[in-house]
């Protein structure tokens, strides 16, 4: 897979792991799942802009 289909790879999964979090926030559960999927979004958001890719920045909003 080249750079572009890595890229709309981790977007695609970076915001369906938000969804999902956003799901069980509001449903007031998973507070272990929350934080573990947090965590590993934290963890590929470094990764990804350690790779030279800046804009990816504007997704750790959803982080905090």
């Amino acid at each position: 897979m080249e750079e572009k289909g890595y890229k709309a790879a981790y977007l695609r999964l970076f915001n369906r792991v938000t969804d999902l979090i956003e799901k069980l926030e509001a449903e007031g559960s998973g507070s272990y799942a929350i934080e573990t999927l947090k965590d590993a979004q934290r963890e590929a958001e470094e990764i990804f802009i350690r790779s030279g890719k800046p804009e990816t920045q504007l997704f750790t909003k959803n982080l905090q």
